[in-house]
Parts: C-alpha cells; sequence; structure tokens
C-alpha cells in the first residue's frame, strides 16, 4: 500500500515537472528574436505548438485540459501579434480566439461527433459484444482458430463501430472470459496471445478504414481545406484494406509463432460463447433497428460521390438523428450524453485548430523547411522521400500516446513539406500515405489507446507486446514501401 502511494505521488511530481517544462518551453521560444522570413504570429504558433507537444507526450495534464490550455494562449499570444495583412495593427483577442476556436467548425469534427455517437450506440445495445460473441461461436477450438476469430472481429467491427477504443471494450473482455473459463490465469500465454493480437489488429484497420479511427479524419479535415479535395469512404478503402488485408495475414502468422500458449486446442471454448450469446437474451428491437441503419450507413459511406451526393460527415449524422428519435430509435439524450466522451471533441476540434493555424501563420512551412530541408529531401527520388520520412513518423510516435494529437501536429508540416520540395504532383498520395503510418501503434502499449485498455488486463508484458510490435512495424513500413512503388501508383494515389 505504501509503495502505491509513493508511486501515485513520484507521479504526481513528474506531471508537475512536465507542465513546468512545457511553459518553460513556450516562455523561451516566445523570447527568442524571430526567424527571418516567419512572421511573429508563426513564431507565437510554434512556441504554442512545443507547449502543447510536451503536454501530450507527457500527459502532465487531461487533453481536455490541454486542450483549454491551448485555446487560452492562443487567444492571448496570436491576439497580442502583428496583422499578417497589416503588421502595424495586432491580430487582436478576439480575432485570435475566433481562429482557436475554428477548429469546432470543421466537417470533420462533426463527424467524430457523429461517430461517438455511433460507438455509443453500439455500447447502449450491446450489439457490439454480440456481433463479436457470433463471428467467436463460428470458428474452430484450436488456438489458432481463434486468434483468427479474434482477427475477424476487429476486421467486422471496424466497418461499424467508429472508435478503435470501443472495439477493444467489445472484444477483450470477451477473450479474457474464455481465458477465465478454460482455468487460465489472466497473464498466462494464451490471454496474452489473444488480446495482444485483438488490439493490434484494431490498430491495422486503423489505416484500412477511414471511420475507423478519429485520426484520419483530422488528415481529411487538412487536406480538404488545403487542396480542397475530399477522400471519400470508398476511395480511402480502396487505398488502404489491401494494406490492412495483408497486414491481418502477417499478423496472424507473427502472432502463432511469436507466443506459443499452453494448449493448442482450447476445449469448450464454443460452448463458452454461445453461453455468453445466450445470456445477452434474443434479439431487441433496438438491436434491430441499430443494425438496418448501421448497414445503411455503411451502404451510404462505400457509395459516397458514386451512386449519390451525400458525404461521409452529413450521412452520418442524419443517422445519428435517426438513432435519437422517439419509437425509431435506440437510445435517448439522457442515455447517450454519459457514454460519450466530450472531451475528444473538445481536444480533436483544438487540434485541428492548432494544425490550420500554423499552416495560415506559415509557422508549419517554417518547421517544415528547416526539420526535413536539412535533410536534403529536395532532388530525393518520391520513393526515397516517403521511405524516409515514414521512419521519422514511426519513431516520433514512440512519444505519442494519441494518434489524433500526431496527426495534429504532424499533418500540417507534411503539407507544408510538399510545397518545397518536388512530389511530381503526388502531393495529396504522400500526406495520405504518411497518414496511415501515423494510425502505427503496434510498437508499445502507450502507443494508443486501445493498446492501454489491454494493457490494464494484464494479460500479457511490455515486452510481451514489443515483441509483436517490430516485426509488426518492420512488416508495415516494407508495406508501405511496396505499395508505394506498385499498387499505389497503379491506382493513381500517387
Amino acid at each position: 500500500m505504501t509503495s502505491q502511494v509513493t508511486e501515485k505521488k513520484v507521479k504526481k511530481n513528474l506531471k508537475s515537472l512536465w507542465l513546468i517544462l512545457a511553459f518553460l518551453s513556450l516562455i523561451i521560444i516566445v523570447l527568442l528574436p524571430t526567424p527571418d522570413g516567419l512572421p511573429v504570429a508563426g513564431h507565437r504558433a510554434l512556441a504554442i505548438l512545443a507547449f502543447a507537444v510536451i503536454l501530450w507526450v507527457s500527459e502532465a495534464v487531461s487533453y481536455p485540459v490541454s486542450a483549454a490550455m491551448i485555446i487560452a494562449l492562443t487567444a492571448m499570444l496570436l491576439g497580442l501579434s502583428p496583422s499578417m495583412e497589416d503588421p502595424s495593427e495586432i491580430i487582436g483577442t478576439s480575432a485570435a480566439l475566433k481562429m482557436a476556436l475554428g477548429g469546432f467548425s470543421n466537417s470533420a469534427v462533426a463527424l467524430v461527433a457523429a461517430a461517438l455517437f455511433l460507438a455509443s450506440a453500439m455500447q447502449a445495445t450491446n450489439l457490439h459484444k454480440r456481433i463479436a460473441l457470433w463471428i467467436l461461436t463460428r470458428v474452430g477450438t484450436k488456438t489458432g482458430s481463434i486468434v483468427f476469430g479474434a482477427i475477424l472481429v476487429s476486421i467486422v467491427l471496424a466497418f461499424f463501430v467508429p472508435s478503435a477504443t470501443a472495439r477493444a471494450g467489445a472484444l477483450v473482455p470477451i477473450l479474457m472470459g474464455m481465458v477465465a473459463a478454460f482455468g487460465l490465469p489472466k497473464n498466462s500465454k494464451l490471454a496474452a496471445l489473444l488480446i495482444i493480437t485483438a488490439v493490434q489488429s484494431i490498430s491495422i484497420w486503423n489505416v484500412g478504414i477511414k471511420t475507423a479511427a478519429a485520426q484520419n479524419m483530422v488528415a481529411i479535415g487538412f487536406i480538404e481545406k488545403e487542396f480542397g479535395i475530399t477522400i471519400s469512404w470508398g476511395q480511402w478503402f480502396l487505398y488502404a484494406a489491401p494494406w490492412s488485408i495483408l497486414m491481418s495475414i502477417i499478423l496472424y502468422f507473427v502472432m502463432i509463432n511469436l507466443i506459443k500458449p499452453e494448449t493448442k486446442n482450447v476445449q469448450g471454448s464454443k460452448e463458452i460463447t454461445r453461453q455468453q450469446l445466450k445470456d445477452l437474451g434474443p434479439l431487441k428491437k433496438e438491436e434491430l433497428r441499430l443494425i438496418i441503419v448501421s448497414v445503411a450507413l455503411l451502404f451510404f459511406w462505400a457509395t459516397e460521390s458514386k451512386l449519390h451526393p451525400f458525404d461521409t460527415t452529413t450521412v452520418t449524422i442524419i443517422a445519428i438523428a435517426i438513432l435519437l428519435s422517439p419509437k425509431i430509435g435506440v437510445f435517448d439524450w439522457k442515455s447517450v450524453e454519459k457514454l460519450i466522451p466530450w472531451g475528444t471533441i473538445i481536444v480533436f476540434a483544438v487540434g485541428i485548430a492548432l494544425g490550420t493555424i500554423l499552416l495560415d501563420t506559415q509557422g508549419a512551412q517554417w518547421l517544415s523547411d528547416n526539420v526535413f530541408g536539412a535533410m536534403g529531401l529536395d532532388g530525393m527520388p518520391l520513393l526515397a522521400t516517403i521511405a524516409l520520412i515514414s521512419a521519422f513518423n514511426i519513431l516520433i510516435h514512440l512519444g505519442f500516446a494519441s494518434a489524433t494529437s500526431l496527426s495534429s501536429a504532424l499533418i500540417p508540416v507534411f503539407i507544408a513539406l510538399t510545397t518545397t520540395i518536388s512530389l511530381d504532383g503526388n502531393d495529396i498520395g504522400f500526406v495520405i500515405i504518411q497518414q496511415f503510418v501515423i494510425s502505427f501503434g503496434f510498437l508499445l502499449p502507450v502507443s494508443a489507446p486501445q493498446n492501454m485498455l489491454a494493457y490494464g488486463t494484464g494479460a500479457f508484458t511490455v515486452k510481451d507486446f514489443l515483441k509483436s510490435g517490430i516485426p509488426l512495424t518492420i512488416a508495415g513500413y516494407l508495406l508501405i514501401l511496396l505499395f508505394s512503388a506498385t499498387y499505389w501508383k497503379w491506382i493513381g494515389l500517387l
């Protein structure tokens, strides 16, 4: 008990130190002379970015609290900066505050909010759990079959549950229940095998499906604003799903060869999952209505800009309105407001606002020129550029617990990079590919929220996760390069 108290005190002190470091970095950067060619507003935007990155990496304060701090600092520091149009006048705190809150008007934020409502509908009805159990009752009793089943469940749920954490929240308890029912401890080899497989598969399909992860919406929000082009659900699936399919196959073979469970045949696993499915009772009317809405939603997503003129965000919001409607819906406002992580929406909006400010004040351009300019990227072949930036991207991710925050920090810089180096007209493709790499959360439990949820079960150690993460990261990186040299060129992404 004493050691736990001491550990909490140490963590609290460390968080305080990180918070002090964040403010010191902000102050030092602001006090430094503004570099030539960089507006004062861009200089101060970079100071706020440094402050934000330290908070995001260290989690010195919660993400929503960091968002409030970023809004306040943006309003003050940018408000007192000379205007970009007329340096003789200041921007003003009112105009700066409008910039800080600009992310809330982005359609990507509306889509993330709607996606969280959809995930909450799944939780409220337990439909995602029913789907997972139904699939697991169909696979065999051999451990290889159950591993395949865990991957299959994560793939199917990725289409209908637009939250990686919610998908992990559905699948992980079911798999842990199977382990417990078989009489094995929670830290058994079988538990490690199944739980790691599940969350790694979830990360893989965060890449494969546009609506599977919030960080994809961040990238799309910036792409739409800067390039004036929308990436439809179907286009994203065409680009990314083949990569995710191959990675799922690699995951299967990595896991069954990496972790040897206590038994190769989990006798009674089907009976366990069937009993859990039976405990849910017969399919409820609310679940049936949710299935109909979800299938219709998937149809409209997949046929966006082909069979109808409705964009992904509009269709999703319509679906949420139906799900909240009396008689035909599945839950009411009182139920849903308890299930929605409202802080996530705030962080998402503020992240987009900060990225937009970096682009508008030329801060992202300056950072790109100075970070990547030293690498001598200009004149490099496109494939070499993708290889180098992707490796940089993977290394940076080691410090981030949130891919959404990483997208907010890096995507504006990558967009700025496309204006300074020759990419042979493949600017959008380059940015999308880097977004795929941002979703790599394979190496450490802290690399993604779903990893941390799984790690909390005690089913595996950091070392176990790293053993699977290293080969998956290498394989994913090499596949990115292979697809860049072949498939993505053939279909016109590059």
